[in-house]
């Protein structure tokens, strides 16, 4: 135990501590809700990825779609009956992993197993992840009519060599096409994934990706620097001398030339490195929620929940899951209840990030006196009462929150 009195349990406890109960019985259930369920299985694994993702290879036998489906079910049941069950969820969304491999069928019984256990709030809005090459015509008008609203399709890039050097497993036209059957089966809300700055990538190869995605039905683009994550296969790479490390002026050129190129189509960035067109229900409420810390619950191995100021994860590996479940277990392995200084610098490093800003009277003065020398230097604004980041500023967000925080 802290000395603050919250608790922080790291090992595997069967279930919530008796703080992090009581914080649940006062969630004010008015309060945004979401879930997040966590698919945890890939056909193969991309070499710069360090998400909880398993193939069958490495599982083996010890797991299958149908264990973890059991599992999820369970723990679906388990967080309902500790919430207000008049608490309705806002949003979904199914991320991993690769979400498709479970098919339109599998994905489909994914979110009836929702809603068997929860109620949607209307207009919910309900997303997955797809990889391209496990998708089809057939998929999408399937998860049109399951309920699905919004698909994410990971494309990465439009160069050939930039995703032999990714590993990813999938052709740069088939995420157009998979973009272009989305549309046909109905759904209005499309977001395709770019990573720039992978050795290799010129500004061409960028340019292409970006001209690419512009080219099909997208209401939303999501854009990440490559970042080389200990315990990846890229990072052995890395460190062997085989490839360079990401330079950070190219990394910031490129992220210029996104935000010039996606701007100029229309589509606005509302956090970092998101962007939508400028309808309210283009922008992804789910990851919203995050940004403003709401509550959500994820379901699944090695996911991770935040509830009313506390915060717990999952056990990551599939068995070691569904075992927990199956024995009458929360599958906890870990929990830990947020302190005011806790919230107060996690608010501050998120909502900085998104395009509404930081209101001003979240800061202490001291902090105030920091962000007003931030703005000085060109890479804060103040607008509506908020410290809002400039465009110079998009490129050291980091360094603009660690300066406020001191």
């Amino acid at each position: 135990m802290r000395d603050d009195g919250a608790v922080v349990n790291r090992q595997a406890p069967e279930r919530l501590s008796d703080h992090a109960l009581a914080a649940f019985g006062a969630v004010d259930v008015d309060r945004p809700f979401g879930l997040y369920l966590h698919v945890p299985f890939c056909a193969t694994r991309c070499g710069y990825c360090d998400f909880n993702t398993y193939t069958a290879g490495e599982l083996g036998s010890s797991s299958s779609p149908q264990s973890w489906m059991e599992g999820v079910r369970r723990e679906l049941d388990a967080a309902a009956s500790m919430l207000a069950p008049e608490r309705p969820v806002e949003t979904v969304f199914v991320g991993g992993g690769t979400p498709s491999l479970l098919g339109g069928d599998g994905l489909a019984e994914l979110l009836d197993a929702v809603r068997d256990s929860f109620t949607l709030a209307p207009g919910a809005e309900v997303t997955t992840e797809s990889n391209p090459e496990s998708t089809s015509p057939e998929f999408f008008d399937r998860l049109r009519s399951a309920g699905y609203t919004r698909i994410s399709l990971g494309m990465q890039s439009a160069a050939t060599h930039v995703l032999s050097v990714l590993e990813r497993n999938h052709t740069p036209g088939r995420a157009l096409d998979a973009a272009r059957e989305a549309a046909a089966a109905g759904f209005e809300h499309l977001n395709l994934d770019l990573i720039y700055g992978t050795p290799g990538e010129s500004d061409a190869d960028l340019a292409a990706s970006i001209d690419a995605v512009l080219s099909v039905p997208v209401d939303h683009v999501s854009a990440y620097a490559l970042i080389v994550e200990d315990g990846t296969a890229f990072a052995r790479k890395v460190r062997r001398g085989e490839v360079p490390m990401p330079d950070d002026d190219v990394l910031a050129a490129r992220y210029e030339m996104l935000d010039a190129r996606l701007s100029a189509a229309g589509l606005t960035w509302y956090e970092v490195s998101n962007w939508a067109l400028p309808q309210t229900d283009s922008v992804c409420r789910h990851n919203e929620a995050y940004w403003r810390s709401d509550d959500w619950w994820g379901i699944g191995p090695g996911a991770h929940s935040h509830v009313n100021g506390v915060r717990f994860w999952n056990q990551k590996h599939p068995a070691t899951y569904s075992a927990s479940l199956a024995g009458g277990a929360l599958p906890i392995a870990g929990q830990e209840m947020l302190t005011a200084d806790d919230v107060h610098t996690e608010a501050v490093m998120l909502r900085l990030r998104m395009r509404g800003g930081l209101p001003v009277s979240m800061l202490d003065d001291a902090e105030r006196a920091r962000a007003d020398v931030a703005v000085a230097a060109g890479l804060l604004v103040v607008a509506s009462d908020a410290y809002v980041l400039t465009d110079r500023g998009r490129l050291l967000a980091d360094g603009v929150v660690r300066d406020i925080l001191d």
